[in-house]
């Protein structure tokens, strides 16, 4: 499993194009070869993925029952919008019009990694999503989210 770091604005051109930035690319190996995903995200952002990492997604959505509908639906929604991303020679994916539009992401964006996966935001959501949270709040998130790990005892290696 690869964690992906860092935080990067980026520009797309006039075709929808955006150059994965270098020090992203070095992060993804098998990028050129295997290519990316792109799909909605849960918060009008996008979300790429490695093409490992959405195979480990697929494999747990097709775990999913089918003849539940609260399934079906959640599996026909996350998939509706799935894109191959396919690096140019220059270093550039052409992000679908149609997810643009979703995220609503202009000429700039931030490319945010999380974990194994990296967000896509217009630069100004993306300003706005951090800024909403305080430096304090912040503090109070980390404890109640990451607190467990110290009660817990030890950590997990």
């Amino acid at each position: 499993m690869v964690f992906l770091i860092g935080e990067y604005e980026c520009k797309l051109d006039t075709k929808g194009r955006m150059v994965v930035p270098a020090a992203l690319k070095r992060q993804l190996p098998d990028v050129e070869r295997e290519g990316l995903v792109v799909n909605r995200g849960f918060e009008k952002n996008l979300v790429i993925y490695t093409r490992a990492e959405w195979n480990k997604i697929l494999k747990q959505l097709s775990r999913l029952n089918q003849f539940q509908v609260k399934n079906r639906e959640f599996v026909r929604r996350f998939m509706s919008g799935a894109t191959e991303l396919m690096l140019d020679a220059a270093g550039r994916v052409l992000l679908p019009k149609a997810l643009l539009e979703y995220a609503e992401v202009g000429a700039e964006l931030v490319l945010a990694c999380n974990l194994e996966k990296i967000e896509v935001w217009s630069k100004a959501k993306y300003e706005e999503q951090m800024a909403a949270v305080s430096a304090e709040d912040f503090a109070d998130l980390a404890e109640d989210v990451m607190g467990i790990f110290g009660e817990e005892g030890g950590n997990d290696e």
